[in-house]
């Protein structure tokens, strides 16, 4: 990622761990793409946005589309539904100890 547009920094635990780590969730520009760049019929151009979160044990990186750049970045700066399926594994809290969700 280039340049970053918003960042969340969080702690993070595996589930029935209580050893907590620095998490990082970041929020890239959005750019724009052509038909060539990707795997979905474009008419004319869309756009693209990357959301990558440092801190997990594996890698994490997601790529969300849109029409526009607007489209693109509305759904990447929605880190809720992100963070919700990787609650599965992990438990996050707000720097000041408190869950992340309830």
């Amino acid at each position: 990622m280039k340049e970053c547009a918003a960042e969340r920094n969080l702690l993070v635990a595996k589930k029935g761990s209580a050893s907590r780590a620095d998490l990082t969730i970041k929020v890239g520009l959005p750019y724009i793409v052509s038909g060539a760049d990707v795997s979905f019929e474009v008419d004319g151009e869309a756009a693209a946005c990357e959301v990558e979160i440092i801190g997990l044990d594996e890698s994490f990186n997601e790529v969300t589309y849109g029409a526009d750049l607007l489209q693109a970045l509305q759904p990447a700066a929605d880190i809720e539904p992100i963070l919700k399926r990787l609650s599965k594994g992990y438990d996050f809290y707000f720097k000041t100890g408190e869950p992340y969700f309830e």
